[in-house]
């Protein structure tokens, strides 16, 4: 039985991947305006009902790379060891998470390009960064230097916010994980 819903897991991460692939494609190629839900599920070759069990708009459906990205960042803090400050878990997870999924800057580009010019996509996106922020900042809490942990979340955000439209301004001439190390590292230069 164990088998059954590993696999069953396995083929809902695809969907809902396909389904993003799908959206991301589609937008870039025609524009958010001209992209309908009905068009992503064709294109992902699922029904308008299948898509709404995964999603719940094009935008949730676009934005899915970023909130999976998130939900790995957040494991791999509190996979971190105890020792570390908040502020060195955070990094320590991020640095993971980079060496893990070599080059995601590309869609993570598109996806930020398209956040900076819709505003339903901004709208949305700020929405998963007060999520992520929330669960930054439980992870990292009680971690020695956390006495505020959602200011240190809020902080460690707010240089990747920074970093990720330095990057799309410069149009990717450096990787993204240098723009955002040297961020990491102007912001806690005041402080070591």
């Amino acid at each position: 039985m164990g088998g059954t819903a590993g696999l069953r897991e396995r083929k809902k991460a695809e969907t809902r991947q396909a389904v993003h692939e799908a959206a991301l494609r589609l937008t870039v190629e025609h524009g958010l305006d001209n992209v309908t839900v009905e068009a992503i599920a064709d294109a992902a070759n699922i029904s308008r009902r299948t898509f709404s069990n995964y999603f719940a708009g094009k935008e949730d459906a676009l934005l899915y790379g970023d909130e999976h990205m998130h939900d790995i960042l957040v494991r791999r803090v509190r996979e971190q060891p105890p020792d570390r400050s908040a502020w060195l878990a955070l990094r320590g997870a991020l640095e993971s998470l980079f060496d893990e999924h070599d080059g995601p800057d590309r869609e993570w580009h598109i996806r930020a390009r398209l956040a900076m010019r819709h505003p339903s996509l901004l709208a949305r996106q700020l929405a998963n960064r007060i999520q992520l922020e929330n669960d930054l900042s439980e992870a990292v809490a009680g971690r020695e230097g956390a006495a505020d942990p959602r200011l240190v979340a809020a902080a460690f955000l707010a240089a990747l916010r920074v970093a990720t439209q330095r990057w799309c301004s410069e149009d990717e001439t450096r990787p993204l994980q240098d723009v955002i190390t040297q961020s990491l590292d102007e912001l806690a230069a005041p402080f070591t």
